[in-house]
């Protein structure tokens, strides 16, 4: 498999074959089809035990399907430097010995490149880029088991599941509280990704995937280590964040405790390792605190106690959000105060007065921020503060703008034509290096929202 990797990494750039045919004819080989008795879909036809996973993730419709997902992706190249087009060349000349590799158990993943993301918080969350070819195989892999192991998840899971998202789980925590749960168990694990345990991990994946050839591969994938300035670190526990397995998996771990929660009919959302459990007094929270500790421990997880509490909903934030009480009782979202100011904070830097960039160009780096920003905090229902944000962005905006044009006669000439009164235009010249206060009030009339809105910068309101 080496001396494979190493072909593909030297043959990358000369392989005669343009990256759209590439894509399209990735596994034409007829050779690399499976037996006929398999379904050709290698996904939702096939049931937990039946074995032929594997030969039903390596189909070529199961196979261009994953790779039209990675290609969506992008992402990084991982520790071979192959780009998505590179490794599309590559793995099209070299997949027959691939295929043949993993399906007689010799295929041995490349480590993953370790990159180390910064938090606001200033600390770092570590993620693992495997390389192309591995994340192509990975997501074979989970189109085919999502859609057997997936159903079996409880429904108090909303993390990285089909039709799920973080809005579910904030919704789910919302009627849990208006019903009267006031007090929450909040469990925060340390380095949740960095401590899965493989043979508990494995123990719980066989109990619903009875295929040797998969459950093979996925441990070869959480050996093979991390590769870090050069150096490959073999890692005994963990399954590192950047994968698309790894989502899967960190499912199947915690699906025990989502399972006892449930069987002991307590309220609760979990996402992903973020999970909340709603109850009606601090005594019941602390008995549940304790439940949790010996599930988790069973698994050999760690809780973060320093984060982790039991304690009055109203004091706590879940997946960004915080609850508070409207007029009426009746219980409503907010984004907390600490994505709050993480939110302002990036917007002073995107819209500092320095690097010589246009409106046109701040706007432009603005706009994909606060879309996506904007669709994550939706369930907010706090429009007093979104009005708040706007009038506060577009303040800086104008700032921007006046000390773009700088000079008085320009200050004056650009606020003429965009329809300034003459005593507007001449105050403003006349206080020409006061950006901030000239743009509170006095160029409203001018610059104004309909302007910024034809620029492209979304509304929070």
């Amino acid at each position: 498999m080496l001396k494979v990797r190493r072909q593909m990494s030297e043959q990358s750039g000369r392989v005669g074959v343009a990256h759209g045919e590439a894509v399209r004819d990735l596994v034409s080989d007829e050779t690399c089809d499976p037996p006929r008795e398999h379904p050709g879909t290698g996904s939702a036809k096939f049931k937990v035990g039946t074995g032929g996973l594997l030969e039903a993730a390596l189909t070529r419709e199961n196979l261009q399907a994953a790779w039209k997902r990675v290609k969506a992706n992008k992402g990084a190249a991982g520790v071979d430097g192959l780009d998505i087009e590179q490794s599309a060349q590559a793995i099209r000349r070299h997949w027959p010995q691939i295929r043949q590799e993993l399906l007689a158990g010799t295929y041995r993943p490349s480590p993953v490149r370790r990159v180390m993301i910064p938090k606001p918080d200033a600390s770092q969350r570590e993620l693992g880029i495997p390389t192309v070819l591995d994340r192509l195989i990975q997501q074979a892999l989970l189109q085919v088991l999502q859609p057997l192991i997936d159903p079996t998840f409880s429904q108090h899971s909303h993390g990285f599941r089909p039709g799920r998202r973080a809005h579910d789980a904030v919704k789910a925590a919302r009627a849990y509280v208006q019903l009267g749960k006031r007090v929450v168990v909040d469990v925060d694990l340390a380095k949740f990704f960095d401590r899965v345990n493989h043979d508990i991990l494995i123990d719980r994946l066989r109990k619903r995937v009875n295929d040797a050839g998969v459950i093979r591969l996925i441990r070869a994938y959480l050996n093979a280590g991390i590769m870090d300035g050069g150096v490959v670190i073999d890692r005994q526990q963990g399954t590192p964040q950047g994968g698309p397995l790894s989502p899967l998996l960190a499912n199947v771990l915690l699906d025990v405790v989502d399972k006892a929660l449930q069987a002991r009919g307590y309220s609760f959302a979990r996402y992903a390792d973020d999970c909340n459990v709603y109850v009606g007094s601090m005594k019941a929270g602390e008995r549940v605190m304790a439940l949790l500790r010996r599930l988790y421990a069973g698994l050999k997880l760690q809780i973060n106690e320093a984060k982790s509490a039991v304690a009055s909903v109203f004091g706590r934030k879940f997946l960004g959000y915080a609850l508070w009480v409207a007029k009426g009782r009746e219980v409503k979202c907010k984004v907390a105060e600490k994505p709050l100011q993480n939110f302002k904070a990036r917007i002073r830097q995107l819209t500092r007065r320095s690097g010589g960039r246009s409106m046109e160009q701040v706007v432009q780096k603005l706009r994909p921020y606060m879309l996506g920003w904007k669709a994550y905090f939706g369930l907010a229902q706090t429009p007093g503060i979104w009005r708040e944000l706007d009038e506060w962005l577009r303040h800086r905006l104008r700032a921007i703008q006046l000390k773009q044009w700088k000079r008085p006669k320009a200050i004056y000439r650009e606020l003429k034509a965009l329809g300034a009164k003459e005593n507007v235009a001449r105050q403003v010249a006349g206080n020409s290096r006061r950006w901030w206060r000239n743009s509170a009030k006095l160029i409203n009339s001018v610059l104004t929202i309909a302007h910024f809105d034809q620029m492209g910068l979304p509304r929070l309101s």
